[in-house]
């Protein structure tokens, strides 16, 4: 596919223009409604959808904004004064044409001026005006700029965890194989809020290439040359070993290079306590974050694994603030049945629970998905449960279920992430080569917090 790419002041001439259609959800139109003021705080308590479905025409000019900031100019360019006029609502439905025009330019400060345009499907004007643009200098390019999404958010937890993490000192990390934008600049933006001291590990021409392309400057950041992705992951691994980073935080290599190189015995990084992956997710429909475990690295884990990895994420939580995390130990029922193995690890991990093999939070199960997450399904079948409706975390059977619950609550639910691999001798950054910068950071985040509680045990 073809790379989009930014315009700078010198490419833009008067008459260029640029338009894009959207189609409203109602997820859209709370989000137009919440940005516009539009919202009552009794109603905050709600979900996307609950609120009057129609918003006022004022908020289409978050569309225009995102026209000028996405595609004309693009990246890089900011817009310093706005006379528009607006009018009319917006419904769950309606198709928006919002259209730019470049009218003048100054080169003095390096300005634009843009007639400004955004219609209905029945030719309704909803604002109309100009806006006044400053246009980058430099070119920016990009082959995976997505349509623009809105997210109806009544809480961003992750801003909380982002906001403690920043009151502590920053922690070494290698950085194993940024050998792309987002992997490269999710450390970058770390290293820039002061989170992290990264060493980038990996081809040193990748990863050159990688800063070029997003416009970084990677003066005063350490580089680690390696051959490939494999070599990365092992030469990061005993950087950690030798005790000269505090984390390792994943790039753009497969999670079972990374681990292989990390369970190796040359890079004794091991515990007495079995690996595990946990997903953390703030999720807009769920009252608390939730704790998905584990989704990336044990595929079919034993009892004895499955204590471990309840343990690694009980532990995980705390250091997030949560005293006693509730441990729902997922299975597709919630009675034992002797034909359904989960059902029986689920009652001996409760049983392990009460003789203090597995501490620090409260466990319950088996507990099906529904009964784990909401009161009126665990009412409604009669369970009496300290964990049923209100889990912190859930334990998956296995990996694939893990995976499915935590990527469909992503995609499907709007759920934000954060991924982290614990029982090594140092945290690691998981994330998804598909993941946001914002995901990165937030991992980051918890991968920081969990370094300091180390370093200040309770």
């Amino acid at each position: 596919m073809a790379a989009a790419r930014n315009r700078t002041f010198d490419e833009i001439a008067i008459g260029d223009r640029a338009a894009a259609t959207r189609v409203m959800s109602a997820a859209d139109v709370d989000a137009l409604a919440f940005v516009a003021g539009e919202v009552e705080p009794a109603q905050l308590v709600g979900k996307p959808g609950d609120l009057d479905e129609r918003a006022p025409g004022a908020a289409a000019i978050a569309l225009v904004s995102s026209l000028v900031l996405r595609q004309l100019p693009g990246p890089g360019s900011a817009i310093v004064e706005t006379q528009v006029r607006s009018g009319g609502t917006i419904a769950a439905g309606d198709v928006l044409d919002a259209r730019v025009e470049v009218i003048a330019k100054d080169a003095a400060v390096r300005a634009i001026r843009l007639a400004c345009d955004c219609r209905n499907q029945r030719g309704e004007a909803l604002v109309d005006g100009t806006l006044v643009v400053t246009a980058p200098v430099q070119t920016l390019a990009f082959d995976d700029i997505a349509d623009p999404s809105l997210v109806f958010r009544r809480s961003d937890r992750f801003a909380a965890l982002l906001a403690q993490s920043a009151e502590l000192p920053p922690v070494t990390c290698a950085v194993v194989h940024p050998c792309d934008r987002d992997s490269l600049e999710g450390a970058l933006q770390a290293a820039a809020r002061g989170m992290i001291v990264p060493t980038l590990v990996g081809p040193e021409a990748k990863i050159r290439a990688a800063a070029a392309a997003c416009g970084a400057d990677l003066a005063g950041i350490a580089i680690v040359a390696t051959e490939h992705s494999h070599a990365a992951a092992a030469a990061a691994a005993a950087m950690a070993r030798d005790g000269n980073v505090d984390a390792l935080m994943k790039g753009s290599l497969h999670t079972d290079e990374l681990m292989e190189a990390v369970v190796a015995d040359a890079a004794n990084l091991r515990t007495a306590r079995r690996m595990s992956q946990t997903f953390i997710l703030d999720v807009p429909a769920y009252p608390r974050l939730l704790f998905v475990t584990d989704a990336a690295i044990n595929i079919t884990p034993d009892l004895k694994a499955k204590a471990d990895i309840a343990q690694n994420a009980i532990d995980l939580a705390r250091i997030l603030g949560i005293e006693c995390p509730k441990v729902a130990i997922l299975a597709a029922v919630e009675v034992v049945n002797p034909k359904m193995q989960a059902t029986l690890d689920a009652a001996a991990l409760c049983k392990m629970a009460d003789r203090g093999q597995i501490t620090g939070g409260v466990l319950d199960g088996p507990l099906a998905f529904d009964n784990a997450v909401s009161p009126e399904a665990a009412k409604t079948k009669g369970i009496v449960s300290p964990v049923a409706g209100c889990a912190d975390i859930l334990l998956a059977p296995d990996l694939d279920a893990g995976n499915m619950v935590a990527k469909q609550l992503q995609y499907l639910a709007g759920a934000a992430s954060a991924g982290i691999v614990m029982g090594a001798r140092v945290p690691i950054v998981l994330t998804s080569r598909a993941d946001s910068v914002r995901s990165r950071l937030a991992s980051t985040a918890v991968m920081k917090l969990c370094v300091h509680a180390r370093r200040t045990p309770r």
